[in-house]
């Protein structure tokens, strides 16, 4: 009797399993997941079972589930590389990258000539910073599936994050051959770091959106009300992030008598010494990492949310399908990602007349907004430690410091080209540059030499908490910014801290932040319209010490007096920027771009 109970329970499983596997392919993942449950009660050492159970809690966000599901899958087949592979996916979704290579090393070992795996573990050696060895993975990867070089960004990426320029070279005219043919041969972020063309851009990031599972399903509309408007910033970065530095004084500062402000992280960890002040600024963060695209549109919606921001647009840890369920009457995006996210659930984009003329509209679906000033807010709290001796920094007692402590990712072979060039003309004179892998500081080394430069010209800044990394600007003599992608929070930093800046302005919005930082802190004469007055203007400030002294003093004067670091009336800009949108809403009408003027706006047709 017991064999043929076993028989039937058997016979029982393998029916469910065949009903759930059929359910899940058509995409009814709710009755797949009962049904798999349902196995693991008769059958709890189901390998099948727990494995798509383990799949459908990771398709939902729920990691932490899904890991205890691939540990129990792993448990009954230890050898399945298709596990160890998902389970390194789910680890590095919990932000445990040594332990997610870990997967990845047994998945390759297990299944050496899948190719997807080798994707995975070069993803998760791109997280550690280590991009030359990410790059051998992808190598591998596309050697066994060549049509990965069509699909995966993460070679461009590695290559920009280790400073490969023959390799960017190679990723930059590929670009520019497949994107036009709807090739997503790169993510939209990285596309800003390699083309300074508008189409080209938007045109990413729609070949982006098409290949994300977003679903059309919709919320109802939430009906026009009186009384204060509900906004809500959704954000992965509530942390010790650039964003969160930059967010945390404007809600503070909200006026909690005109809006009702909430946060809501969309990440799974939102600790760090800033998230606390940004919770009490809050009231409370959200938690919402946790749940599925459909389950957090549904808790945004249950909050009667009004505006909806969405403050991560296509950088890591986004979360559009969250928008595309339309939680909220009015979206925008904001700050946290400099171009078109070009989704029809996206109304509008906050920006300012100088990153986003009203005439690049044809490149953005979402609607242009221009704040009175300057689109970015900043934190007049800040604090900066006391300023450090050069020689703790590695840096010559005397002689000319330049400075870049933008990303890796950021600099280009043009612009270095521009650097070792004024490094020879300026005796003495340093680059200063921020340490972020090993890789990228050799290559650079290399690329020194190359031109001519010693290597020992140019040195690495480890990083530091922000006090003092903002410190650290007060040493520096002259901040160059970088082009396609220039300096955004880094460009704030330095003039927070007295340091001037030398952009070169370019014609997107990644490549246009620092004029607009400069126009609004009054220094417009540090922007250049292109890289041979760049350079000539560099040369000028380095050689000229008057004219540097003249500016350093302007910057200081104006550092608390023009609107860049204004952040009362930078809020009283964005709260106005709020309610024209609400305003059109509740008359009916729909998105139209328009630009504030501190208090009033200009509407556009």
């Amino acid at each position: 009797m017991a064999r043929l109970a076993d028989w039937l329970a058997d016979l029982r499983s393998r029916r469910l399993l065949r009903k759930a596997k059929k359910l899940y392919h058509h995409n009814r993942r709710a009755e797949a997941e009962r049904l798999y449950r349902q196995v693991l009660q008769t059958a709890p050492r189901s390998y099948r079972a727990h494995f798509m159970l383990a799949l459908l809690r990771f398709g939902e966000r729920h990691y932490a589930d899904a890991l205890q599901q691939f540990d129990a899958a792993l448990s009954v087949r230890p050898k399945a590389a298709i596990a160890w592979s998902n389970r390194g996916s789910v680890l590095l979704m919990l932000n445990r990258p040594d332990e997610a290579l870990e997967s990845y090393d047994k998945a390759c070992a297990l299944a050496p000539k899948v190719a997807a795996i080798h994707i995975g573990r070069g993803n998760t050696l791109l997280r550690l910073d280590r991009p030359r060895e990410a790059t051998t993975s992808y190598q591998k990867a596309i050697s066994l599936d060549p049509n990965l070089a069509l699909t995966s960004s993460g070679p461009a990426a590695a290559a920009l994050e280790s400073c490969n320029w023959s390799e960017t070279k190679n990723y930059s005219e590929r670009i520019l051959a497949e994107v036009p043919k709807g090739n997503p041969i790169v993510s939209p972020l990285m596309c800003l770091a390699y083309h300074d063309d508008p189409a080209l851009q938007a045109q990413c990031a729609r070949l982006f959106l098409q290949s994300l599972p977003v679903s059309p399903a919709q919320l109802p509309k939430q009906p026009p009300h009186d009384g204060r408007i509900r906004v809500a910033y959704l954000s992965a970065d509530f942390h010790d992030h650039a964003t969160a530095y930059l967010l945390t004084e404007l809600i503070e500062l909200h006026d909690r008598d005109r809006l009702d402000v909430v946060g809501i992280s969309i990440s799974t960890d939102y600790k760090g010494s800033i998230s606390t002040r940004l919770t009490r600024a809050f009231g409370k963060i959200h938690a919402a990492g946790g749940m599925s695209d459909w389950e957090a549109a549904k808790f945004v919606y249950s909050l009667g949310v009004d505006i909806a921001i969405d403050l991560k647009g296509y950088t890591a840890d986004c979360r559009p399908g969250i928008f595309a369920h339309r939680p909220a009457p009015i979206q925008a995006a904001y700050l946290g990602y400099p171009g078109a996210m070009e989704a029809d659930f996206i109304d509008y984009v906050v920006a300012d007349s100088v990153v986003v003329p009203f005439d690049q509209q044809s490149f953005y679906r979402e609607r242009i907004v221009h704040l009175a000033d300057c689109y970015q807010a900043n934190d007049r709290k800040k604090e900066i430690a006391a300023t450090p001796a050069r020689a703790a920094c590695g840096l010559p007692s005397d002689g000319f410091v330049f400075c870049c402590f933008n990303a890796n990712h950021k600099i280009s072979a043009s612009v270095f080209d521009i650097w070792a060039r004024l490094l020879k003309a300026v005796p003495g004179s340093v680059l200063w540059l921020i340490k972020s892998n090993d890789d990228a500081e050799h290559n650079l080394k290399e690329e020194a030499a190359r031109r001519g430069v010693d290597p020992a010209r140019l040195i690495f800044a480890p990083k530091r908490p922000l006090p003092e990394h903002l410190a650290r600007y007060r040493l520096a003599d002259l901040f160059l910014d970088t082009l396609p992608f220039n300096a955004h929070t880094t460009a704030s930093d330095a003039l927070w801290a007295g340091c001037p800046l030398l952009t070169c302005q370019g014609q997107t919005f990644a490549a246009r932040v620092a004029s607009s930082l400069l126009t609004a802190i009054g220094l417009p004469e540090l922007i250049t319209a292109s890289l041979e007055e760049y350079e000539a203007l560099a040369l000028r400030l380095a050689t000229d010490r008057n004219l540097l002294a003249e500016t350093r003093r302007r910057l200081a004067q104006n550092r608390l007096t023009y609107p860049l670091f204004d952040t009362p009336r930078f809020c009283r800009s964005i709260e106005t920027a709020y309610t024209l949108m609400w305003e059109r809403y509740r008359r009916g009408e729909p998105p139209r771009g328009f630009a504030c003027r501190d208090t009033d706006s200009s509407p556009l047709s």
